[in-house]
């Protein structure tokens, strides 16, 4: 039995030997890949986790950025919690989500499936490809350099969309749209779709790619219409980039802040506040730093739960369709 064990280990590292390179010890391949891993980990911990813990620690301070912090324990967490202005910036964020998640998504994956489905192979995939860019151009951009072009359109006394109404007799419609507190975050809203819509067509249509066009040429001789091909086909094999864009885009909805930073700066009055502005102007405006750093901290959290949440539902549902 012993010398059957011996002759089983002294087969095994000859075979190690024979898959490791000439010259080097069986094993010390795998140890120095953490070599390379090295600078990704500490550029993580410099960058993400080190900030990360500081602002947590933060949050339970009195800090002003000049003297040192001063312990406060759960006194920021408490005047957070009865904050007005800190629900209304997360209310904005729901009109946000409904802006950059619910819109672009819908839009997206209709304008998708005709993309591929219908004008890819009635006039090509040319005229798609060329569609589908034109439709991701704004996410090019900037959002800061989006937002300041589209502000000029929307400026009350030149702008464009004001001239516009002027010159085919509306004139009684002209409005400051991003001065009036019933305008400014709709506004907003417009030009976060306009700025959001072509990342799910994009997503999209590359999952597209991956669908059997006979599936398509099947069901419509059946006699099914664009519709119940789009439901039972299109809707139903990209769920998993479905899930992908909805929980990127709201991420993206909960930290907004370019386009109310160079727009509105969260005006008029909080009407246009958003939880990312509201940390920032806490921490450089106001010089309020412990609280800025819960603002930002009580951001983070609510992302996380966000993440879970959504990354749960898909890991059910696809376990769910894996038994069926």
């Amino acid at each position: 039995m012993a010398t059957t064990a011996a002759v089983a280990r002294a087969r095994s590292r000859d075979r190690q030997r024979d898959r490791a390179p000439e010259g080097m010890i069986p094993g010390a391949t795998s140890r120095t890949y953490w070599f390379y891993l090295i600078p990704g980990l500490a550029l993580l911990a410099v960058i993400i986790v080190i900030p990360l813990f500081w602002n947590i620690y933060l949050s339970f301070t009195d800090y002003r950025g000049i003297k040192p912090p001063e312990w406060t324990g759960l006194d920021n967490w408490i005047k957070l919690f009865g904050d007005e202005t800190f629900w209304t910036s997360f209310i904005n964020s729901i009109a946000m989500i409904l802006a950059m998640v619910v819109v672009p998504t819908l839009l997206g994956l209709v304008l998708a499936a005709m993309l591929f489905d219908l004008i890819g192979r009635k006039f090509g995939g040319k005229l798609a490809s060329f569609l589908r860019a034109t439709y991701y151009l704004p996410q090019i951009m900037p959002s800061v350099i989006a937002a300041i072009v589209i502000g000029w359109i929307l400026r009350p006394q030149n702008g464009a969309l004001n001239n516009v109404l002027a010159a085919i007799g509306l004139g009684d419609l002209q409005h400051n749209w991003l001065g009036s507190p019933d305008t400014a975050l709709i506004s907003i809203m417009v030009i976060m779709i306009w700025v959001q819509l072509g990342y799910p067509v994009v997503i999209f249509m590359a999952a597209l790619q991956r669908v059997d066009p006979e599936l398509y040429e099947a069901a419509e001789l059946d006699g099914a219409n664009w519709f119940q091909r789009f439901r039972a086909i299109t809707a139903s094999i990209i769920r998993p980039e479905i899930f992908v864009v909805v929980l990127t885009c709201t991420i993206a909805a909960l930290k907004v802040f370019g386009p109310v930073y160079a727009l509105t700066g969260g005006g008029p009055g909080t009407s246009t506040i958003v939880p990312a502005y509201y940390a920032y102007s806490e921490f450089f405006q106001s010089q309020q730093v412990g609280y800025g750093a819960t603002i930002a901290t009580a951001l983070t959290v609510v992302i996380a739960i966000v993440s879970i949440v959504f990354i749960t539902f898909q890991n059910r549902l696809e376990r769910k369709e894996e038994q069926v």
